[in-house]
């Protein structure tokens, strides 16, 4: 919430104590959920508490040195972003302040207290093109103007959510600024092409439908295993060092959203870093323009004050659903959601609620579920069709799925990505786990895949699962007795098995041609192996050993599907050679 667009502000109240990020005052007029400004230094807060004349006030910045007996404003209006031209290709912190302004303002990268901007800039000119003509009726949530906001996306003015709406009277066509009124309505509203609208209210949409298109990752083991929908939830738990931030860029970075919103929520400064500096590099596989044209950051790192973890995925979801009323389909990723419920436990502590279980609130699940269940593919009120899919990390203390950040946040989503040490550690990435892992939107999934990648994709799938399993379960017996115990065709098994783990799940982020695979190519490098079995079990049938099976020239090519840029022809050779060779061998 900007400067520029609070209520007037007046010396309500006055602070009677200070413990860390919680402020009490009294005697100050409050409503729950208002946006206060504490202290000499009119430092942001938020009123999380009302009984008799004491109000409970959570601070979104340091509150070393500030005193009993400052004053605190109140404006009267909850917290607030600002929505319109410009979000996009920005850096705000955790209640959308811009960096960029902020580091201006004071000349260092290092934030001074008390210092605010607007969320987006108020005297930027922007092209508006109206979409609506005098004489026209309009309703909440319908599209007035476009504004060529970025290269890849058009930024679509819409008649804020709580307009009675009416006829048009007037209509600009031109350059303005966001404050400048372009449409004008016979009941006197005046709309232009800022909106403001609450961080913890949902914006209203007219249908939640069930997803059935697939978010594309561009990432094997995601896409061809467990599969996440436009509109649907995810989790990404697992210790540190297991992949679960790079996970997420990758994510960020190709997968087949409209707009990614990205909330950096309490993880370390050079986390956000990497993506500040890759983004503006990188190439969208969509449009070809900069990956920033269609990201938005929000930045808390891990040293900014603990409470605007809490708003700062408050501020990211209410973004995405702006765009997703566009018709946009939008990718919120949020790095990590145990920051967040770190930063609640500690105002909870302060506050000295009856703890739960590990000093965890016990509304705990109860706010994540209000998060998560923002996501979604929805019919807007405009009868445009856009989505918000929530993609969360998770940082379970030592590992530990059964810590209640996990089991809550599993109870909620429908995708669950477990990361791996043990695969970390033997530098198999992404470390997600094929064994713990599922998705519970695959069978809605399959028609997509099916229509639109080959229609055999839902059986090939089953083949590669029934075939890790079968791996695992020998794993076992292998490390009781050896691999050379096994009758021969487990021993097969074991090897198709391992082309599955390394030629298929095992993918390099780092690689220009691996680091994103369509699904067209994650089908042709699964049918190769599953070439591969067919193949050798008939090899084997035939009386051929099987070490003379897996000696095979063409075998070892398997691996090296991933890399190849031309892969059509180079996998329809490699398919004709494994045919042939083990063919000679009988």
């Amino acid at each position: 919430m900007s400067q520029a667009t609070e209520a007037d502000v007046s010396e309500d109240g006055v602070i009677e104590s200070v413990s860390g990020p919680v402020v009490t005052a009294k005697d100050l007029d409050a409503k729950m959920n208002d946006v206060v400004y504490v202290g000499h230094e009119g430092l942001m807060g938020e009123v999380i508490e009302i009984e008799g004349d004491i109000t409970t006030i959570q601070v979104y910045e340091e509150t070393s040195a500030v005193s009993p007996g400052e004053p605190v404003e109140n404006t009267g209006a909850p917290l607030s972003v600002d929505l319109g031209p410009g979000m996009l290709d920005a850096i705000y912190d955790g209640v959308q302040r811009p960096l960029d302004v902020l580091e201006e303002k004071m000349g260092s990268a290092f934030l001074d207290r008390g210092v605010d901007a607007p969320g987006i800039d108020l005297e930027k000119t922007w092209e508006f093109n109206p979409e609506v003509s005098e004489g026209d009726t309009v309703a909440a949530g319908d599209v007035v103007g476009i504004v060529p906001e970025t290269p890849s996306i058009d930024h679509k003015v819409m008649v804020p959510p709580d307009s009675e709406g009416g006829e048009v009277v007037d209509v600009k066509s031109g350059d303005y600024t966001v404050e400048d009124t372009v449409v004008e309505l016979d009941t006197g509203e005046e709309i232009r092409m800022r909106q403001e609208w609450p961080v913890r209210s949902q914006r209203p949409a007219d249908e939640k439908q069930t997803p059935t298109e697939p978010l594309v990752s561009g990432q094997r083991i995601l896409d061809g295993l467990f599969p996440i929908a436009k509109g649907g939830t995810a989790a990404i738990p697992g210790p540190f060092g297991s992949g679960k931030t790079v996970t997420q860029h990758q994510l960020a970075k190709w997968a087949d959203a409209d707009i990614v919103v990205y909330v950096g929520c309490g993880e370390r400064g050079n986390e956000m870093t990497e993506v500040i500096e890759d983004f503006p590099e990188l190439e969208d596989p969509t449009t070809g323009n900069a990956l920033m044209d269609r990201t938005c950051l929000i930045a808390n790192t891990s040293n900014m004050p603990v409470a605007a973890r809490e708003s700062c995925v408050y501020t990211g979801i209410t973004i995405a659903e702006y765009f997703r009323d566009m018709g946009y389909d939008v990718a919120l990723m949020a790095d990590s959601t145990s920051r967040w419920a770190e930063a609640m436990r500690e105002i909870s502590s302060r506050l000295e609620e009856m703890p739960g279980e590990e000093g965890y609130p016990a509304y705990l699940a109860a706010r994540l579920s209000e998060f998560y269940e923002r996501a979604g593919y929805f019919t807007n009120v405009n009868g445009t069709e856009g989505s918000v899919s929530v993609i969360g990390a998770v940082s379970p203390p030592g590992g530990d799925f059964s810590e209640p950040v996990t089991q809550n946040t599993l109870r909620i989503v429908k995708t669950f990505w477990a990361l791996d040490a043990d695969l970390a550690e033997r530098r198999h990435f992404p470390s997600i786990n094929w064994n713990e892992s599922y998705s519970l939107y695959r069978d809605q999934l399959d028609p997509w895949f099916e229509d639109n990648v080959r229609n055999d994709w839902s059986e090939k799938r089953q083949w590669g699962i029934d075939t890790l399993d079968e791996e695992d379960e020998l794993q076992e017996i292998v490390q009781l007795v050896g691999k050379d115990a096994l009758p021969e065709d487990q021993q097969l098994t074991l090897e198709v098995a391992r082309y599955l783990r390394e030629a298929w799940l095992q993918q390099d982020a780092f690689n220009d041609i691996d680091t994103y695979c369509e699904p067209e190519k994650t089908y042709r490098i699964l049918n190769a192996i599953k070439t591969f079995n067919d193949e050798a079990f008939d090899a084997l049938e035939a009386g051929v050993p099987v070490e003379e099976i897996t000696d095979i020239e063409a075998a070892p090519r398997l691996n090296r599907i991933g890399v190849q840029e031309e892969y059509e022809e180079y996998v329809d050779e490699l398919e004709a050679d494994i045919e042939s060779q083990l063919r000679e061998l009988y």
